[in-house]
């Protein structure tokens, strides 16, 4: 199969950025990947992709470059396609509805995934006929504005496809959407293994990361481990991530005298190394559309005490077995459930060894098989049209000598390791 993913911007970092990259690197094992980035701001991907993914541009911003586009007349005037409500639009232009248009009516690919809203919309109106036209959600229904999803709910049925990172959006969509003849499935983000030794649960390290905004309320977790230290001085916490509410927070942890015990660490990458310092992973949230952080953590062998917020970390966490789920905005329960885990080094070490094998179930090479799935159903259903029963029948007899070739490739690899071991 040949998949093109189109993403905001794949040269910057974050969640939905880094997610892409896992599952386009590892379905480039066995497919033809590309990643199309709206916009192009720096040189190089701070993710690397594999060498089998090609990834390319529509609109250079990069102010050094010889085809700097940030002047161009075009980009000063709004989008007419990308819709209003999403929270990029003051990004977008008619620039970008061109640049969009233009590569979507001329798309060679057997599946086209959007990785966000507006792209989503640009993809059920502008694909040409022949590609499946998948849709990524990375946000939940609930978080989209009124006017935003009413624009979806006119648009969406056009998909093939709508995909959800967790089971209760996934149901949000079926239910409040009515999305007709669209296969709406939730599929968890990818999260590779850390490739570095787990924690070994000795250091008196509690750690959290993401952004510093909001939605994330480490103001809480602040207090909470107000609490902690007075009970445990000898632990201290370290929160990674950057934002707007970093002030904000160093006048908190200086307010309750915490200076010694919380520290601000920056954003850090890759932060994998980082988890394995601790031995307690803390979230807080309000709000998590899925929780990233939660399973980069598990994978890191970190039990994980979070709060039971929309949508993500109840579908990640067994509550008791691999980490504790606590009331959301309540910051004694925050500070009991770090507390347990603190004061007893026996049930933190058998939360953090099931935290470690429970989170392999977000292994990219388990999310692809599932993707594959997905595309695979919908490229040999091919649809109505005669473009798409000439295309189910060609993806059908590709997909029988690919698994030829992939049967001879393993069988190979068999011998040759035999013929190692002799």
């Amino acid at each position: 199969m040949h998949i093109s993913f189109l993403i905001h911007n794949a040269y910057g970092i974050g969640g939905t950025i880094r997610t892409t990259y896992n599952l386009a690197n590892t379905l480039a094992e066995q497919h033809d990947v590309e990643i199309v980035s709206v916009f192009r701001h720096r040189d190089e991907p701070v993710f690397a992709p594999d060498p089998r993914v090609h990834v390319r541009h529509l609109v250079d911003i990069r102010q050094d470059s010889p085809g700097y586009e940030g002047e161009d007349p075009e980009s000063r005037t709004p989008a007419r396609v990308f819709p209003r409500g999403e929270g990029r639009y003051d990004q977008y232009s008619v620039l970008t509805d061109r640049r969009i248009a233009g590569h979507l009516a001329m798309v060679e690919a057997d599946v086209v995934v959007g990785t966000r809203p507006g792209l989503n919309v640009h993809l059920a109106r502008q694909t040409r006929r022949g590609p499946v036209r998948v849709g990524q959600e990375h946000l939940t229904l609930d978080s989209h504005s009124a006017a935003l999803r009413t624009e979806l709910r006119g648009v969406y049925p056009r998909l093939d496809a709508l995909t959800t990172t967790t089971e209760a959006d996934a149901g949000a969509y079926r239910k409040k959407m009515r999305l007709p003849g669209v296969h709406v499935e939730a599929v968890p983000n990818p999260v590779p293994a850390p490739g570095i030794e787990p924690a070994d649960g000795s250091g008196k390290w509690v750690v959290a990361a993401g952004r510093l905004a909001p939605v994330k309320r480490y103001d809480l977790l602040i207090k909470a481990f107000d609490r902690v230290r007075d009970q445990r001085p000898d632990w201290r916490l370290r929160i990674y991530g950057g934002g707007k509410q970093k002030d904000r927070l160093r006048s908190l942890i200086d307010q309750l005298g915490l200076y010694n015990h919380v520290y601000l660490m920056g954003a850090a990458h890759p932060i994998e190394p980082e988890w394995a310092k601790g031995s307690i992973a803390a979230v807080t949230s309000s709000l998590e559309s899925f929780g990233m952080t939660i399973v980069e953590a598990m994978r890191c062998g970190l039990p994980v005490v979070s709060t039971d917020c929309p949508h993500g970390p109840g579908e990640i966490i067994d509550n008791g077995v691999d980490g504790r789920l606590v009331p959301v905005g309540n910051v004694e329960a925050i500070a009991e459930g770090l507390l347990e885990l603190i004061n007893d080094d026996a049930l933190r070490r058998r939360m953090a060894g099931a935290a470690l094998k429970d989170s392999e179930r977000f292994d990219p090479a388990r999310i692809a098989e599932r993707y594959e799935s997905i595309f695979d159903g919908l490229v040999s259903r091919g649809g109505d049209s005669k473009i798409g029963r000439i295309r189910g029948s060609l993806h059908r007899t590709r997909g029988a000598l690919l698994s030829g070739a992939y049967a001879v490739r393993d069988v190979g690899r068999t011998v040759l390791g035999k013929e190692r071991s002799a």
